[in-house]
């Protein structure tokens, strides 16, 4: 899909897409990346206490990753997503 497609997706369309094409292709990386900008995601969209709960919790931030393309934390994140989907257009 091209940049201009790429922009008409959902938040939650975003997020399936990329997280499928990084578990599919074993992208560790961008995965890894992902649960590292979530605690920050969650402070930018006014959840602090959330954000400092996941730095201490694997497991709460493991179900963030999951559900990280609804809501706010999805519009949070939606750069993200972006910039990996550009960079696997065959996602």
């Amino acid at each position: 899909m091209d940049a201009t497609g790429l922009e008409t997706l959902s938040d939650s369309e975003l997020h399936e897409r990329a997280v499928r094409y990084a578990v599919r292709h074993g992208d560790l990386g961008f995965l890894w990346n992902l649960l590292k900008v979530i605690p920050a995601a969650e402070a930018a969209t006014g959840h602090q206490s959330e954000s400092t709960a996941d730095l201490t919790r694997v497991s709460a931030l493991l179900s963030d990753a999951i559900t990280a393309g609804e809501g706010n934390l999805g519009q949070a994140l939606r750069p993200i997503y972006l910039d990996y989907l550009r960079r696997h257009p065959d996602a």
